[in-house]
């Protein structure tokens, strides 16, 4: 998907309306989400199937983060969903309170489509993998399954140190490896708001 240079300036408004209206206290389902992008005409890109995360933060630390891998929506309505779930639904964090909104500071990021990362062995990998530029989703068996986003990188910076976490958030030991894993790697286009 191509977006527009003003792709930010309609995505971010998405998601803290999402968020806002849920703490309001409208059900996800009753939320008209096609609506919080309500400029008309609606670009087509808007109503294109898209893949995106939503991240939270409070102070300059994490407060929730959710997405979505592949696209099977509109990107509108994946946004505003992901917004919702990073805000109150994030396992590792408690609830946004509405108290709290004014506090937090959002970043979307709208993800590539997935392209696998051919590899013999963990050190293949690790020197495949480009800082700053890969997300990266690990899964093995049907049941393991987890990603980094690129941003991801700003702290862990060496492809050794972001693997080894990548599999500690799998559930997996650090010095775990199955040459079998899968590996897949993409990129994200992705806007913040100010102060983020």
């Amino acid at each position: 998907m191509t977006l527009p240079s003003d792709a930010g300036g309609r995505l971010l408004p998405v998601a803290r309306a999402a968020i806002e209206t849920r703490l309001a206290g409208t059900t996800t389902s009753q939320i008209p989400v096609g609506d919080l992008a309500a400029r008309e005409p609606r670009p087509s890109w808007l109503l294109a199937p898209g893949a995106s995360f939503v991240s939270v933060r409070e102070q300059g630390a994490l407060r929730g983060c959710i997405g979505t891998l592949t696209a099977h929506r509109a990107l509108v309505e994946d946004v505003a969903h992901n917004a919702i779930a990073a805000a109150v639904h994030d396992p590792r964090f408690p609830p946004l309170s509405e108290a709290e909104l004014a506090e937090v500071l959002l970043e979307v990021s709208v993800l590539s489509g997935r392209v696998p990362l051919p590899h013999a062995s963990e050190e293949s990998v690790l020197s495949a993998l480009v800082p700053g530029r890969d997300g990266v989703v690990l899964e093995s068996g049907p049941q393991i399954r987890a990603t980094f986003l690129p941003q991801v990188w700003e702290e862990l910076s060496d492809p050794a140190e972001f693997l080894t976490h990548l599999k500690l958030k799998a559930g997996l030991s650090a010095d775990w490896w199955d040459d079998d894993v899968r590996i897949e790697t993409y990129t994200v286009e992705s806007w913040a708001e100010p102060g983020y």
